[in-house]
């Protein structure tokens, strides 16, 4: 998996705990090895993930390794991003985007800047 500095790994194990159980907004970055969309999208996160990571929390799991969560949400397309608030999926993204788009559909979810 593209290991990215500032966006952790979960499992299928570790997801409950660290998605569903976390106090932050999550998003979920549904990867794989072989997906190319997801490797133009790693850069955006951990970019995201140093400027926003006391609004957001950034994760990703790999669906190869991890086929509960993956089928748990119906996740079909690579890369899929999920937003989780209080353990609950709010919204969902197909597809990689610029950093500033996904900044932009992120606002609606993110509670506000202090």
């Amino acid at each position: 998996m593209i290991q990215v500095e500032g966006v952790a790994e979960v499992t299928d194990g570790t997801f409950d705990a660290e998605v569903l159980g976390a106090s932050l907004p999550v998003l979920v970055e549904f990867t794989a090895d072989w997906c190319g969309p997801c490797r133009q999208l790693a850069p955006v996160l951990g970019a995201i993930a140093a400027e926003e990571g006391d609004r957001i929390k950034i994760v990703q799991i790999d669906v190869d390794r991890n086929p509960g969560i993956t089928s748990r949400y119906a996740v079909l397309s690579m890369p899929t991003l999920m937003v989780f608030r209080s353990g609950e999926p709010v919204k969902s993204m197909v597809g990689a985007r610029p950093k500033r788009r996904l900044l932009q559909e992120l606002e609606e979810v993110l509670p506000a800047a202090v």
